[in-house]
């Protein structure tokens, strides 16, 4: 078998690709680590300071982890680290959620709290989520990650805000979160059809460190999901109406629709447009109790 290796601009050095990822990770660490000015996490400058931005030792005693150690990641040994000590190196280097998933990228490792931030998220798409209201509506993308909802979605089921943003995500709320749950009227059905076209999109998507995440994390805290996915069923994405029992104003019957942002299964919009004109007039006063919540969250 032979092994892929890789030049370097100078000398004709080679390296297997696994050594270029720790060299790049090394030099990330050292550009992010040298911007941060000491005063900016807390710590005095000191008059005989030449290091530009924090020293070593430093981003050592603020992630919690040995000094040895550290430097060894920066001089690209090769180590095991991690999820844990990348996300203390992220907090650490003050990384924003582009810097962090390129870290966890060059570590080879899945980010235990993936930024819900997408590429197809503009302003212009949160701007459409809130002229749709009193009707409820969302973007997720096909691994059901909820990437923002209007205020009247945001209510339909649970308090969405209160729910941490790495689980704000329809397949780990159907399956572990219980007012989630008790709102759907049929559970069981609901449930099945989710791990169906999970389990659809997921044929494309087999290798992402996030897909078999989430998919590990379900099998692990769900039996109901176990059971689910070991039927092997697949289905498409498509319409259906739904009922829902919300806390505010009872119950709920809506068409759903999604709406695709690209040409494959990717991000979409979430739309539940009411079936009668009961579910119309208890959607808008649910509207209003979010209008309200969001003028005084007390």
């Amino acid at each position: 078998m032979t092994t892929m290796v890789h030049e370097t601009a100078a000398g004709g050095a080679r390296r297997t690709p696994s050594a270029v990822r720790r060299h790049e990770l090394a030099a990330f660490l050292r550009s992010r680590r040298e911007r941060i000015a000491p005063e900016r996490v807390g710590l005095p400058r000191g008059p005989r300071r030449r290091t530009p931005g924090l020293r070593r030792e430093e981003v050592a005693q603020l992630s919690a982890v040995g000094v040895t150690w550290y430097t060894w990641l920066e001089q690209a040994r090769d180590i095991h680290v991690s999820v844990q000590v990348l996300d203390a190196l992220a907090r650490a280097l003050l990384l924003d959620a582009t810097e962090r998933a390129h870290l966890f990228q060059l570590a080879g490792a899945v980010d235990p709290a993936p930024g819900t931030d997408c590429p197809a998220l503009t302003p212009a798409l949160r701007a459409v989520l809130e002229q749709l209201e009193p009707y409820p509506a969302c973007l997720q993308n096909s691994r059901y990650d909820i990437l923002a909802y209007n205020r009247t979605y945001g209510l339909l089921l649970c308090d969405l805000n209160a729910v941490p943003p790495e689980d704000r995500n329809c397949m780990i709320l159907s399956y572990t979160h219980e007012e989630w749950r008790s709102s759907i009227v049929h559970l069981e059905e609901v449930q099945r059809l989710m791990a169906a076209r999970f389990r659809a999109a997921m044929a494309g998507h087999l290798g992402e460190p996030a897909w078999k995440a989430l998919l590990a994390r379900l099998r692990e805290q769900s039996p109901e999901f176990r059971a689910a996915w070991e039927r092997h069923e697949v289905v498409a994405h498509r319409g259906k109406r739904k009922e829902f029992r919300n806390r505010y104003v009872g119950r709920l019957t809506v068409d759903h629709t999604d709406l695709w942002l690209g040409p494959e299964t990717g991000p979409r919009m979430v739309t539940y447009v009411p079936a009668d004109d009961v579910s119309r007039e208890r959607l808008e006063k649910l509207h209003t109790i979010a209008l309200e919540r969001a003028i005084s969250p007390g």
